[in-house]
C-alpha cells in the first residue's frame, strides 16, 4: 500500500512537471535512474551492482575514481 502511495505521489509530480514544462514551451526529458550511478560516465562500463554503502568506487576499465552521486549525475546529463 505505502509504495501505492509513493508511486502516485511520483505520477502527479511529472504530470505537474510535464504541464509546466508545456505551458513555458521547454521539453520534459524524463531519464531511467537504473544503475546510473554504477556505470561509468568516462567510458560506459558496467562491472555489476555497487552496494549502497560504497559511496566511491574506481573504475576497473579505465581507472577512473567516481563518486558514486556525481557519476550519476554525469550519467544522466548525458543521456
Amino acid at each position: 500500500m505505502a509504495r501505492a502511495i509513493a508511486n502516485q505521489a511520483w505520477r502527479i509530480l511529472r504530470s505537474q512537471l510535464a504541464y509546466k514544462c508545456e505551458w513555458y514551451g521547454k521539453q520534459l526529458i524524463t531519464v531511467n535512474p537504473n544503475k546510473t550511478s554504477q556505470i561509468c560516465s568516462n567510458c560506459h562500463y558496467d562491472d555489476g551492482k555497487h552496494p549502497l554503502d560504497i559511496r566511491q568506487w574506481t573504475c576497473p576499465n579505465c581507472g577512473l575514481n567516481h563518486d558514486r552521486d556525481i557519476n550519476a549525475a554525469k550519467n544522466i546529463l548525458s543521456a
